[in-house]
């Protein structure tokens, strides 16, 4: 089973052509999967969208009153899955936007690289993404001089990106370890990093797959705060 964990706050406009791509996407690729949303007190009509595509997908939706922001989300998405896979060494969870920025055509690649043999596979941004916001960009120019030789015990060129597939079971080793403690406490990339930091603790192998982001789709302005998530990730620096 390939869990889909998308966390989603006043995504009104993305998510239903998000889920629709996944259900082409996942019909042709012939696996069994779950798509587990959590709606993050969104104010628009992302609840009423999603209600839409319960019949007409494997789709769980949640819902939290209060912000938990992407960190708080994700994690309560990734237990969710835990808890839900009844098979930990071969079920796996992607992680994904719902603003569509990742394009669920990468599901594919993702998923078979996972299928063969590796743990954990992160998306690779490569080169700039269409339409990327100038923010994004100098976040991610400075983010590795931010970080400096901490970054070193990353196995990934890109640990920032957040489209990613994880096997069930390095999850559940990590969930176990921490005990009581939250499974990431970061904003944002600071999330991304200190998730894959966990993961690697207890995955045999990890690869990537490049990857391109469409900023040009979404349709709302980006939250990003590039000032916000350098400070994050300062925080990480070894």
């Amino acid at each position: 089973m390939i869990y889909l964990a998308i966390p989603v706050h006043n995504e009104a406009s993305t998510i239903g052509v998000l889920l629709w791509k996944i259900r082409n996407v996942m019909g042709e690729f012939g696996r069994d999967y779950e798509i587990l949303v959590l709606d993050d007190a969104s104010t628009d009509s992302t609840q009423e969208v999603l209600q839409r595509y319960r019949r007409t997908l494997p789709l769980r939706i949640f819902r939290s009153e209060e912000r938990l922001g992407y960190s708080g989300a994700l994690e309560r998405l990734l237990r969710e899955a835990v808890e839900r896979a009844p098979y930990p060494k071969r079920d796996a969870v992607v992680t994904l936007q719902g603003d569509f920025t990742e394009h669920p055509a990468y599901l594919v690649p993702l998923v078979k690289s996972l299928e063969g043999g590796a743990d954990v596979v992160t998306g690779s941004l490569t080169e700039g993404g269409e339409g990327m916001p100038w923010a994004v960009r100098f976040a991610r120019w400075a983010a590795p001089r931010v970080m400096g030789k901490s970054l070193d015990a990353c196995p990934v060129s890109d640990p920032f990106c957040g489209f990613r597939v994880y096997r069930v079971i390095v999850l559940k080793k990590a969930l176990r370890d921490l005990g009581d403690a939250p499974l990431v406490t970061r904003l944002g990339w600071a999330a991304n990093v200190e998730l894959l930091e966990l993961a690697v603790h207890h995955a045999r192998r990890i690869e990537e797959v490049p990857l391109g982001l469409r900023y040009d789709i979404r349709t709302r302005r980006s939250r990003f705060r590039s000032l916000q998530t350098l400070r994050a990730l300062s925080g990480i620096r070894g």
